[in-house]
C-alpha cells in the first residue's frame, strides 16, 4: 500500500489543480478508502503475493501511515477530505466490513452536512 501512496497523492492533487485551472469556484471533495485488513493477496499479472507481515506487509500494518501521509500531503488541497476505513479481503469468502463503523457513519454524515449547508451559501 505504501508503495502506491505517492502516486495516489499526486493523482489527487493533480485533479484539484485541473479543476481550479478550468475556472469557476469548484468545491473539491476527496474521498479515499484505506484497507485495514489483517491480510490479503497482491497480484503481479497472475502471480499471487499473499501478505506475510514481514516481506509483504499486511494492509493493517501500513494503513495508519498511509492515512497520515494522505492527510498531510493531499487533504490540504481539498475543501473536504474523508477517509473511509474498511477491512476487505480479496480471498474467499471475500469479507468486507467498515473499520470503526460507527465513526465511519458519523464522519460521512458530517461531511455531507457541511457540504450541503456550508457551501450552499457560495452559490446563492
Amino acid at each position: 500500500m505504501i508503495k502506491q501512496i505517492d502516486r495516489v497523492t499526486n493523482d489527487l492533487n493533480k485533479q484539484t489543480e485541473h479543476f481550479r485551472v478550468k475556472g469557476g469556484e469548484p468545491i473539491c471533495l476527496g474521498i479515499v478508502g484505506i484497507n485495514f485488513a489483517e491480510r490479503c493477496t497482491s497480484y503481479e499479472g497472475t502471480r499471487p503475493f499473499p501478505t506475510d507481515g514481514k516481506v509483504y506487509k499486511h494492509p493493517i500494518q501500513e494503513a495508519e501511515q498511509a492515512e497520515a501521509r494522505l492527510m498531510a500531503l493531499a487533504a490540504p488541497n481539498f475543501e473536504e477530505f474523508l477517509v473511509l476505513e474498511f477491512m476487505a479481503s480479496n480471498e474467499e469468502p471475500y469479507e468486507f466490513r467498515w473499520h470503526k463503523s460507527q465513526q465511519t457513519e458519523l464522519n460521512y454524515g458530517a461531511i455531507l452536512a457541511r457540504v450541503s449547508q456550508g457551501y450552499e451559501k457560495r452559490f446563492h
